[in-house]
């Protein structure tokens, strides 16, 4: 299957599985309010993918269990008779549960018992133990059981694949947050996108492969439900039957972490890997660094609650993750940046989801800016793509791939490099929330080509359904986005119109009159100053204590097409035009003709 087949499966499938699973509230009606029903759902759906795996081989794990149930040490015996890092040595099956349903609620109860500590701990972090109180208090155990026992809700492994799976469960997630009213940015990342992130790593990668394959670690510090790594996973093995890929993640909803967990036990990975907590105050990987990250981090999103743990670490400047500055606390998605920068590898590199005030919000030395500076002065920013609109489920505004590394090509030195992928699209035919638009393998493929050819150009293509798609490529020197922001004074003047002075004899500057200036990092500021301010304002000067260095990413100017405005006598011959033919439909209306 191509991976456009699959992403257009995702667009298929797994709404429509999703929505019938969910159609389980139904039963929820009443004993829950419509924003709880995920607190039933979720882990529900987790338990039926741990039941639908472990079902061929219930048998065996039973049997295997009444053989070593003496045993101090159970676990090694147990996993390997599951064939997963988890089991359940309940003698209970769904089916079975809801063939008695007046025990319904004690032979549930057995059967969560009878999971692997790993899978209780997952649960127990969902809380799920309130819920089955709930549910039997309710009357409604039996019938959410019978629902999630239908084959709706068959989610067996050899049909719906671990990828697949975690759509659902995104798509399940999705409509949890929604009926919180959540903000915009916490959204989600679509397969396209997140192949469009891998092969930009993959592809600016000159260590990718060694001559006994590829062997990466992958890091996601905003992981949610882990879509990200397994796509990663996938994406590196398509290139690499045998690859290595060790995963890493951390994620600070008890919900979407429980299912990158039980992912991950079912993927057969090490679910250590998967760490609950909050990145920025609480970094479960420190020390850590990674060939890859790859991270669509919440933007629009603030930083209160962990400002004191955040600000005691910047004071620790290079010996701590954001010494190079602070964003306002309205926004907190450049501390992510931050946290990639310092877990990457010497060789590493890190593509990030941004929206369009990492670009250009902040003024010089302000800590939006300074983190700019860090990045392109350290020369580790690497190129910035610009992304269709409508591209995320539920959030329609400009959004950016950031690509980090801090083992720049030679021709890649001292420059960055900008794509403008906005038209570099086709339209779904069937809409997934705000996401009509998709990045087909012809768009991935357009964008790769701009990035690897590394010029000043325009691409254009017909795709196979003979849609054009444009992407556009400027590479700028690294010294062109920042600049120097100068203080022009000039003097205070009393009523009789002298400049007035301090007792020392020096002028006062009259703080009204005060103006800035954003002279190019490459321009000498004297001659910018002589040629540009005192021809028009003769008495000024520049106050140099006060001169700050900023940067910004002029994303929309550098690809501003100039378009020749319609002459005067045309628009009024268009006008004229109009004018007549409203009155002729008015004359007409009110039957003068």
């Amino acid at each position: 299957m191509t991976s456009d087949q699959m992403i257009n499966k995702v667009g298929g499938n797994i709404q429509e599985k999703a929505a019938l699973i969910w159609n389980v509230a139904n039963t929820l009606v009443g004993l829950y309010k419509p924003h709880e029903y995920g607190l039933v759902i979720l882990p529900m759906c987790i338990i039926k993918r741990f039941h639908d795996c472990l079902l061929p081989v219930h048998k065996k794990v039973l049997e295997t269990y009444e053989k070593i149930k003496a045993l101090e040490v159970k676990d090694g015996f147990l996993s390997k008779a599951s064939g997963y890092q988890f089991y359940n040595t309940s003698k209970f099956t769904f089916e079975t549960l809801v063939a008695d349903p007046d025990n319904i609620a004690d032979n549930f109860e057995d059967y969560i018992n009878g999971f692997s500590d790993n899978v209780k701990d997952i649960l127990h972090r969902m809380k799920f133990e309130d819920q089955i109180k709930t549910m039997k208090e309710g009357k409604v155990l039996y019938q959410v059981i019978s629902d999630f026992n239908s084959a709706k809700a068959d989610m067996n492994p050899e049909k719906i694949s671990a990828i697949d799976m975690g759509y659902i469960f995104e798509n399940l997630v999705q409509r949890f947050s929604e009926s919180y009213d959540e903000e915009a940015g916490a959204h989600f990342t679509s397969r396209d996108i997140i192949y469009t992130m891998c092969d930009l790593l993959v592809s600016g990668d000159k260590n990718a492969f060694s001559s006994d394959g590829i062997n990466k670690t992958v890091y996601d510090m905003t992981m949610g439900t882990s879509q990200m790594l397994t796509c990663m996973e996938e994406r590196l093995r398509q290139f690499d039957k045998a690859a290595v890929v060790t995963s890493f993640g951390q994620e600070f909803n008890p919900f979407t972490f429980g299912i990158a967990k039980a992912d991950m036990l079912i993927r057969g990975g090490d679910p250590d890997n998967m760490q609950f907590g909050d990145t920025l105050n609480d970094d479960k990987f420190s020390g850590y660094t990674f060939d890859y990250i790859i991270s669509n981090p919440p933007f629009g999103i603030d930083w209160k609650k962990e400002a004191s743990d955040i600000e005691k670490e910047s004071k620790l400047g290079a010996r701590g993750r954001f010494g190079a500055g602070l964003p306002p606390k309205s926004d907190g998605q450049l501390l992510f940046m931050l946290n990639g920068v310092a877990k990457l590898k010497e060789t590493g590199r890190m593509a990030i989801i941004q929206n369009s005030s990492s670009l250009f919000s902040g003024d010089a030395g302000s800590g939006q800016s300074e983190i700019r500076r860090y990045l392109i002065e350290n020369d580790w920013l690497d190129a910035i793509i610009q992304l269709p609109n409508d591209s995320f489920y539920n959030t329609g505004i400009a959004t950016y791939i950031w690509i980090v590394t801090k083992n720049k090509d030679e021709k890649r030195l001292g420059r960055v490099q900008l794509i403008d992928a906005s038209n570099c699209y086709e339209s779904r035919r069937k809409n997934i929330g705000n996401k009509r638009v998709d990045l087909t393998t012809d768009c991935r493929n357009l964008i790769l080509r701009a990035y690897d050819e590394y010029s000043d150009k325009d691409y254009e293509e017909k795709t196979e359904n003979g849609n054009s798609i444009i992407c556009k490529s400027k590479v700028l020197d690294s010294v062109d986005l920042g600049y120097n922001k100068i203080t022009v004074e000039s003097p205070l003047l009393d009523e009789n119109g002298e400049t007035v002075k301090d007792k020392k004899g020096k002028i006062q500057s009259d703080s009204n009159k005060r103006d800035y200036e954003n002279v190019p990092l490459d321009e000498d500021i004297d001659k910018y100053f002589e040629r540009e301010v005192l021809p028009y304002n003769k008495a000024s000067w520049i106050d140099k204590s006060k001169i700050k260095v900023g940067y910004e990413i002029p994303f929309t100017r550098t690809f501003y097409v100039y378009k020749q405005l319609e002459k005067a006598d045309e628009i009024a011959s268009r006008i004229e035009w109009h004018e007549k033919s409203l009155m002729e439909k008015l004359r007409k209306l009110f039957g003068e003709e």
